[in-house]
């Protein structure tokens, strides 16, 4: 495997402690700001690492810096608080795991690259906020169970993603992958195997407000869901800019999101350096 340019050794020296045992590192890793939008849609995705048809390789497509501190503290968007900045320069990353690497030791992994290249302090906190809870709307659920298969050994890695393109329906066609994203103020989401919990979890990070699974489905499902991005959309004035995600929830999937309130866990970001140090 080709290694991208501009590498830099990880160390256990390097890695901050976790209950006085050294923090895991990545081998190698680099962080690149990303190409600037094309006006034809941008992408959001990660690729590899643990459990994946890639385990030695962990990379991210146009993830800004809270994207990364959600991942690496596995909380949602609504779950974090940091200065607005931090949403808007984006980096894609690469970085090689070290063979053996469990999930956990991933977001550790990605927790000392942030330190060392961001300089990222945290500490946590209780906050009461408006909540919503995901329940089944009227006439029940619209989901189809998902297809189990059966392993496959050494299957290749996923070729990386083209150039996004819209399907017949007028939103992204992102072919059978689990993954989102959105062009001209439309967005996709979809999952083949999608569970409840990680589907509450995607609602969260759109709406910026923590949503809980109250439906009691414990199944896998083969989930997609489209929607009309507003606050994304470079046409304010089309005719028919599509449904809101709340009109797609009950439409599409029979689902639907009530309002309430609750306390919630929040990361708090005290610390955090615009520009990470080089490769």
């Amino acid at each position: 495997m080709r290694s991208p340019v501009g590498w830099i050794l990880w160390g256990i020296l390097g890695s901050t402690t976790v209950l006085g045992q050294p923090r895991p590192a990545f081998e190698v890793a680099s962080i690149k700001p990303s190409p600037p939008p094309d006006g034809q849609g941008m992408r959001l995705s990660h690729r590899g690492g643990p459990g994946t048809p890639d385990p030695g390789m962990w990379s991210t497509e146009n993830w800004n810096l809270s994207n990364l501190v959600t991942y690496a503290y596995g909380i949602e968007r609504y779950q974090y608080s940091g200065p607005s900045w931090m949403d808007e320069a984006r980096f894609d990353v690469q970085a090689k795991v070290p063979p053996g690497a469990t999930r956990e030791d991933l977001k550790l992994m990605v927790q000392a690259l942030l330190d060392e290249r961001f300089k990222l302090q945290v500490h946590r906190e209780k906050k009461e906020m408006p909540i919503y809870e995901l329940t089944l709307a009227k006439g029940g659920p619209k989901l189809k169970p998902a297809v189990e298969e059966p392993p496959k050994d050494a299957a290749p890695p996923p070729p990386p993603p083209g150039r996004l393109k819209l399907a017949a329906d007028g939103y992204p066609d992102l072919g059978k992958a689990f993954t989102m994203a959105w062009m001209n103020g439309r967005a996709r989401w979809q999952d083949p195997k999608g569970t409840m919990a990680g589907f509450a979890s995607m609602l969260a990070g759109q709406l910026s407000r923590p949503v809980f699974d109250a439906t009691g489905l414990t199944g896998k499902y083969e989930m997609s869901l489209h929607w009309a991005a507003e606050s994304r959309s470079s046409s304010p004035e089309e005719p028919d800019p599509g449904p809101t995600i709340f009109v797609a929830l009950q439409e599409q999937l029979g689902l639907k999101l009530e309002a309430k309130k609750g306390m919630v866990e929040v990361l708090v970001v005290d610390k955090a350096e615009k520009v990470p140090t080089e490769n």
